[in-house]
């Protein structure tokens, strides 16, 4: 440990000068309150789209020392990550180009969303959800139900919704957004400090 945190092994590193990985995020055990398992980000163009597939690295944290234990293709050129509180389902944010050259072989005018279903130490992709022009920031509400997306180039937020359905936990698009002043960079999510609060949702521009 250093200053009270987990050192991870160089194989983990992701490029950090610290040895940790800089997009490393723990997954709560819902039932035992407990980081089992990580994720971390595998984009080979430090960000950017290049047109090839990328992953996300599933890592043990019960393991000694923590290892990757499976990589799971999301897409070109994911640059987000955020955890659903509940702990079930992962969002990794897909540029796919559409900060690129309009003329560019993988060039897409919108990013997307991959949804990832997490079973324990086990992560599967569930779904991909299209959004707008350069994803870059997501946020999942307090209770789970709704992801919330900046897209940067066309200045608004996506509206996603988790629904229940008869073959299972799917995600979508609810065709609705929010438009913004600026463009977003990043996103966060206030808690509210008590069950009648409401969630508040900010996006840095």
């Amino acid at each position: 440990t250093t200053g009270g945190r987990r050192r991870f092994p160089s194989a983990l590193d992701h490029g950090s000068r610290e040895g940790f990985a800089p997009n490393l995020c723990p997954i709560w055990d819902g039932q035992s309150g407990k980081k089992r398992v990580a994720s971390a980000l595998d984009n080979g163009l430090a960000g950017g789209s290049d047109g090839n597939v990328d992953t996300v690295s599933v890592i043990d944290l019960e393991a000694t020392p923590p290892r990757v234990i499976d990589r799971v293709v999301v897409g070109d050129a994911p640059e987000g990550l955020a955890i659903s509180p509940k702990g079930n389902l992962a969002a990794a944010i897909l540029l796919r180009g559409s900060n690129q050259a309009w003329n560019s072989w993988f060039y897409n005018r919108n990013g997307s969303v991959v949804i990832l279903k997490i079973d324990g130490k086990k992560v599967t992709k569930l779904d991909e959800v299209e959004v707008r022009g350069l994803p870059e920031g997501a946020v999942w509400s307090a209770d789970g139900k709704y992801l919330f997306v900046g897209n940067y180039m066309d200045s608004d937020v996506s509206i996603l919704k988790v629904e229940e359905t008869k073959k299972g936990i799917r995600v979508i698009n609810t065709g609705k957004s929010l438009k913004l002043p600026g463009q977003p960079a990043s996103m966060r999510v206030a808690r509210p400090a008590s069950a009648t609060s409401s969630t508040s949702v900010t996006a840095s521009c």
